[in-house]
């Protein structure tokens, strides 16, 4: 009797425990089966769609080794080499980064996020980024993050930068973009910068016209110090 219940315990524990990251199985998005309402705040039945298997980013998968200085970098030749590289579009990725930081490789929120993409110090581990004040490294971290979420929400644009506000937990503890008014105005105003962008690209398209690019300045100064400054070309 006893080596049954033993038995039983192991195969309980082994149905509930998480897949290994060197698993052959693929991971599920997570569906809920309850959601706070965001107007009453009480808890309601929600539908529970069968599980669909998501191809998983491995996010903490390598460190990102640090550029060496260059005299100047169009930052948007970068963009568009690592949203290429991730399959994403680059005008999503600049959108994102206007709304984090205005292209200032130096901000930090009050919350402690940091650079272009303003990863939080936490992320940036997990992403592999050593150093966040760095926009290349930056760029790349974010990019992976933001591919990451969108490969974990099947490709919804507003969940997934929802997340990359509030995080995954918040998203998926309410369903839905969460009611917080800081993450609701971010997924607005980073969608109104996208379809901006959009517009402009096809007129841009439709006359030929090619908008100057940002670019990143470095230099030494007479103390040794490195600095980087984001400049718009003229």
């Amino acid at each position: 009797m006893r080596s049954c219940l033993i038995l039983g315990s192991l195969a309980l524990a082994a149905a509930i425990s998480p897949v290994r990251a060197n698993s052959e199985e693929r991971p599920y998005r997570i569906s809920l089966a309850v959601r706070a309402d965001p107007r009453t705040g009480r808890l309601v039945r929600a539908p529970v769609a069968a599980p669909k298997p998501v191809r998983s980013v491995p996010v903490p998968s390598r460190v990102i080794r640090p550029r060496q200085p260059s005299p100047a970098l169009d930052l948007q030749d970068y963009i568009e080499q690592v949203a290429a590289r991730y399959e994403l579009d680059p005008l999503l990725v600049r959108a994102v980064i206007e709304v984090e930081s205005g292209y200032n490789p130096w901000a930090v929120s009050p919350k402690g996020a940091v650079g272009l993409m303003q990863l939080m110090p936490q992320t940036a581990r997990r992403l592999g980024v050593r150093d966040s004040f760095n926009p290349w490294e930056n760029v790349e971290g974010g990019v992976r993050y933001l591919k990451y979420l969108l490969e974990l929400f099947g490709g919804d644009k507003r969940l997934a930068l929802a997340a990359y506000n509030a995080g995954e937990g918040a998203v998926f503890r309410y369903g839905d973009i969460p009611p917080y008014p800081e993450t609701t105005d971010y997924v607005y105003r980073v969608g109104k910068k996208l379809g901006e962008k959009r517009r402009v690209a096809a007129q841009q398209t439709a006359t030929g016209s090619t908008p100057a690019p940002p670019k990143i300045v470095e230099y030494v100064d007479s103390k040794g110090r490195w600095h980087i400054q984001t400049r718009l070309a003229p």
